[in-house]
Parts: structure tokens; C-alpha cells; sequence
């Protein structure tokens, strides 16, 4: 019974399985990045439509304010101090509107080599001549 409730709900259903990375790629220098608003962001008490999200060729997804997620917010929602907006749109511009300040840099995970590791590419190996 719960095959057939499944294969109706599937022929009901115009959309098919994507890959959402390969829809979202459409060109290069667009992509989908997290902008978020820290205390005293010039983006605090400002409304989405305020900061020319539309002019700047990006696409607000979601809003998360603490455990809130506000999936497609509307142009005249107030930002507030700790918001995260999902956004789609030109990478470049997402990353100038974060103050340089607050950027994280992503660091490469680099752990410690066992010292007999170290003690190994130390010796020269020897050449039949």
C-alpha cells in the first residue's frame, strides 16, 4: 500500500531529482555564499530590499535569526545584528559586502608528522652507479 501512496505523490510531482551544485554553477563567478550580520554591521535595522541585494545581482535564499530559518524573506524584512542570509549570486560582490575585518580566511589542515616520518625523508637514499 505505502508503494502505491509513493508512486502517485512521484506522478503527481513535475520536478525531478537535480543536482542542486550543477543547477546553481550557470556561470563562472556565481555561486551561493552565507553573508552574516554582526553587531554594528552597516546592514542592522536596514531591510533586505535597503541594501540592493537585486542591484548587486544576488538573491537572498533563506534568513536564519537564531533558530528562526526564513526560507525566501520578503524585500522589507528588517535585518537585525547576528543574521545569516543564504544567498545566491556574483561571489565578488558577496565578499565585498562583508567587512574585511570579520572575513574568515579558511586555514589548511595541517597536523604534525610522526617523527620517524621526519627522521626518513632526512636520509638521502643511495644510487647504484
Amino acid at each position: 500500500m505505502a508503494g502505491a501512496v509513493i508512486e502517485y505523490i512521484a506522478a503527481q510531482v513535475d520536478f525531478p531529482e537535480i543536482d542542486v551544485r550543477q543547477r546553481l554553477t550557470v556561470s563562472r563567478g556565481y555561486g551561493v555564499g552565507e553573508i552574516y550580520v554582526p553587531e554594528g554591521s552597516r546592514f542592522v535595522g536596514r531591510a533586505i530590499a535597503d541594501i540592493r541585494t537585486d542591484e548587486h545581482d544576488i538573491n537572498v535564499l533563506t534568513l536564519y535569526r537564531g533558530r528562526k530559518v526564513i526560507p525566501n524573506p520578503k524585500a522589507t524584512r528588517v535585518l537585525e545584528a547576528n543574521d545569516k542570509l543564504l544567498c545566491f549570486g556574483r561571489l565578488e560582490v558577496m565578499r565585498d559586502m562583508i567587512p574585511a575585518k570579520t572575513r574568515r580566511r579558511r586555514q589548511p589542515d595541517i597536523g604534525n608528522l610522526p617523527a620517524d616520518a621526519v627522521s626518513a625523508a632526512d636520509t638521502v637514499p643511495e644510487v647504484d652507479q
